[in-house]
């Protein structure tokens, strides 16, 4: 994204002494708001296409505290803090809960120092993963809490999308391994699931690229890609 001291100095916040600064790799500021689009391949040629939307809403009162606020236009809540550790996530809430379900770790977005070899685990699920007779399809229902290890893999670099030229961004690589029944010829085997994220300067999250193979005659994968359109 930038140079690694500019990039600490934009995170070592506390969330209730007020948001990083506008130029931080991850905005939280009240008044924002992101457009993507979103595009699913799946195995056998399947293409899904969705607008997503998120906006910032600002600094709200949890039960432990201040934390800064986010919506999607799917109708869940997100609610991060940033110290200097990094920014994380501290709770959520879609529209069918009464009140926010608070994370019982903190999940981190980006944590510190902000240089290449910093890392971090969270939990994912298997978003693309199917099986192709049984029920239910999704993987996710058997597996929803999968270990995920990220990692800051690059500094500096040049993002081209839809919604600009974008440089100084971070590259970030997740990675996870499920073990799955694949079919009678190869057994269990290990799927890989794996993410890469962009974050920028004074915008955020870019773009982002997951994958999750299947090569299985009983399971079907694919990819997922999330593009910025627009900001503001």
């Amino acid at each position: 994204m930038r140079h690694t001291a500019c990039l600490l100095v934009a995170l070592v916040v506390v969330a209730c002494k007020g948001p990083p600064p506008g130029t931080s790799l991850f905005p939280l500021e009240a008044g924002r708001r992101w457009t993507y689009d979103v595009i699913t391949e799946r195995d056998g040629g399947e293409r899904e296409h969705e607008v997503l939307q998120f906006s910032a809403l600002g600094e709200d009162r949890l039960a432990d505290g201040a934390a800064w606020r986010r919506r999607s236009d799917s109708g869940v809540d997100y609610w991060l803090r940033a110290d200097d550790s990094g920014i994380y996530r501290v709770a959520s809430k879609s529209d069918l809960d009464e009140d926010p379900r608070p994370d019982k770790e903190r999940r981190y977005v980006l944590k510190t120092p902000l240089a290449i070899g910093s890392s971090w685990q969270a939990p994912t699920t298997a978003y693309l993963l199917q099986r192709r007779q049984e029920f239910p399809r999704e993987i996710r229902h058997s597996h929803p809490v999968i270990p995920m290890s990220y990692a800051i893999t690059a500094l500096g670099e040049t993002v081209e999308t839809r919604a600009g030229r974008f440089e100084g961004c971070a590259r970030v690589t997740g990675n996870a391994a499920l073990v799955l029944f694949a079919d009678p010829v190869s057994g269990w085997t290990t799927m890989p699931l794996t993410t890469t994220e962009w974050y920028c300067p004074g915008v955020g999250l870019v773009k982002l690229e997951r994958r999750e193979p299947a090569n299985s005659a009983f399971l079907t994968g694919g990819t997922m890609t999330m593009e910025l359109t627009a900001w503001q």
